[in-house]
Parts: structure tokens; sequence; C-alpha cells
């Protein structure tokens, strides 16, 4: 493990953790069953304390129970769930359209989404820099598929999606970090129809 993986890891990835599950509680409804698609290690669905995980990609030593999937059909019936949720996971398939219309297919509610916006001055850059960083290591696919924000608009607007919360100033990283890292290409937005 180089440097920078240890630095992310004790440095950045707990307090990123933490905020991420503060933003997320408050974009998901009191008591909704919630199904957490694509979970990594499980970390953030704890904090926020849900559960019905699925991945495609099952960590050892995950926080939370886990099932694999096959990345494209979530294997739940329609309307199981008050919400899905996809946090960082979007962005890692080909085409993000294809798990939105399987997630409004198995939401009641809502659709909540952590991921990111590649709009302004080497976004698509920090992005990849970022996605190495966190992801390479556990053997996650980085197509690097990062969207404007034009681009989830018209997304949203194809499914049928409304936004009913949009976030973008998550404050995720540390100063000085943050002035790199952040610069508006996070967000978290909650979808129904």
């Amino acid at each position: 493990m180089g440097a920078i993986e240890v630095i992310h890891g004790g440095y950045v990835h707990r307090r990123r953790v933490r905020i991420l599950a503060e933003h997320l509680g408050r974009a998901l409804p009191r008591g909704a069953r919630v199904l957490d698609v694509g979970c990594g290690d499980g970390l953030v669905s704890r904090l926020v304390q849900e559960q019905g995980l699925i991945d495609v990609l099952v960590r050892p030593g995950a926080h939370v129970p886990v099932d694999a999937f096959d990345g494209v059909h979530i294997p739940s019936p329609d309307k199981s769930y008050d919400v899905v949720m996809f946090v960082d996971v979007l962005h890692h398939t080909s085409d993000p359209t294809v798990l939105l219309k399987e997630a409004r297919r198995v939401a009641r509610h809502a659709i909540v989404i952590k991921d990111h916006t590649a709009d302004g001055l080497f976004a698509d850059a920090t992005l990849r820099f970022m996605d190495q960083v966190g992801n390479e290591r556990h053997g996650v696919a980085l197509p690097h598929n990062y969207w404007q924000y034009g681009r989830w608009l018209r997304a949203f607007d194809e499914l049928g999606l409304k936004i009913q919360l949009w976030e973008a100033d998550l404050k995720l990283y540390p100063v000085p970090a943050r002035w790199v890292f952040d610069r508006s290409l996070h967000f978290v937005a909650r979808l129904g129809s």
C-alpha cells in the first residue's frame, strides 16, 4: 500500500464516510426500508443503519450482510423497497440509466444517489484520480463514466424522475483537500416519480 492509500485510509476515508452518512441520513425518509446497491464494505450503510444490501463485488469483512448480483438486474420484486440507494456506484457502470431504471422498478417511494458531476476545470482528471485511490485496490471496475450536471438532468427526465432534493456542497474532505477534491464534484440527490 502506497503513501497515498495510507493517507486516504487514515485521514480522509473515515471523515468522508461519516459526513456522507449524515447527508444520506437527511435524504432518506425516516423508517424507510432501503436497498443499498453497490454498498462496498457497507460502512456507510451501517452508519445510516439500513439493511438490504447487494453488490457486484462483495468485499471480505463487510460491515453489513451483502448479497452479490449481476450489476444489471436488481434481484428484487417490483416495489419491494421504499428507497433504492446508490453511493458512488453509477459512474462505475457503462450506462447508469440501466440501474436507474431497475431502481425505479424496485423502489416504492424514492431513489437516493450520491455521485459526481464532471463540470469545471480538471473535473474529469480529479474524479479519475479519486476513483483510482479509493477503488483500484479493491478490484472495482473503473470505466470513469462521469456525467456533467446537464446529463444527469436529461437522464432523470427521460426516466420520469423528479428531483426532490439536491445537495452539492457536501464538504466531504478536510481543508486543504476540500479545495481540490470537493469543489462541486459531488452531489446527493433524492428522486421520486
